[in-house]
């Protein structure tokens, strides 16, 4: 059974100008332990469907499941199962690693000894551990970013969300990113759901990639399968094919050098 359901996934807004359908019908899957990538062109509904899939929004048509919840029938259980790290993160600047790691924990109601443990061993897990003590403000952005994921991952969730997890990175900190991703996946089965706009980071990380456009799923399946289906050949460029299916241009975030 898939731990991550949707189907008919809906959103309408409804703005003086009438009504607007920012996600038509989304469907899509997502099994223990996959890497999916989920792209599509600015403006396509990807960052609504995310906001719905973390109740941070809520559908106006479809269902959709995380872990077995229902999100809208128990959303608090969905939240249970997810860890979610905004593109913007989410730290305080003004206190150190460590009360920012434990205030999480409480917040998910661990006690306070197990809240202590638990930030240790996140911390040694995600190399924050000659970090703790020292303010977030001092973090470099590859250190501020594995921080966040630490906060996600602070109640072991089933579904860590990512949303432009390395947007702002300059090469080093990105590729270890990347290996921090790989990492927890093997080593924890984490099924992770990923947004970005890079699209040789989807190629290098993704199990299997949906492509939605226009509110619409427009494209699904390995990255392999998807060049050969719509660029011609497994050895195409993911550019190439998200061009072939979308019939819309890289964003200047796909033109960006990356060390892998």
């Amino acid at each position: 059974m898939p731990v991550l359901s949707a189907s008919g996934l809906a959103r309408t807004f409804t703005t003086k100008r009438g009504a607007v359908e920012a996600v038509r019908g989304i469907d899509l899957t997502a099994e223990r332990g996959e890497i999916l990538g989920f792209l599509g062109p600015n403006g396509a509904g990807k960052t609504t469907t995310l906001r719905m899939l973390t109740t941070l929004l809520a559908p106006t048509g479809g269902t959709a499941t995380v872990a077995g919840c229902d999100l809208v029938r128990d959303p608090a259980g969905v939240r249970r199962a997810s860890g979610y790290v905004a593109q913007s993160g989410g730290v305080d600047p003004h206190v150190s690693v460590r009360e920012e790691l434990v205030t999480q924990a409480r917040l998910y109601r661990l006690g306070k000894a197990e809240a202590h443990a638990r930030t240790e061993e996140l911390a040694a897990d995600l190399g924050l551990d000659g970090l703790l003590d020292r303010r977030t403000a001092t973090l470099s952005g590859g250190q501020r970013r594995r921080l966040d994921i630490a906060m996600g991952l602070t109640h072991r969730p089933q579904v860590l969300f990512l949303d432009e997890p390395t947007t702002g990175l300059d090469p080093g900190s990105r590729a270890d990113l990347w290996e921090l991703v790989r990492r927890i996946r093997a080593e924890h089965g984490t099924t992770v759901f990923l947004t970005t706009h890079y699209l040789d980071e989807a190629d290098a990380l993704a199990d299997r990639l949906v492509i939605v456009d226009k509110g619409v799923v427009v494209a699904e399946g390995t990255p392999e399968a998807l060049k050969r289906a719509h660029a011609g050949s497994p050895d195409a460029s993911l550019q190439d094919t998200f061009l072939a299916i979308t019939g819309r241009g890289a964003t200047p975030h796909d033109q960006a050098p990356v060390a892998v």
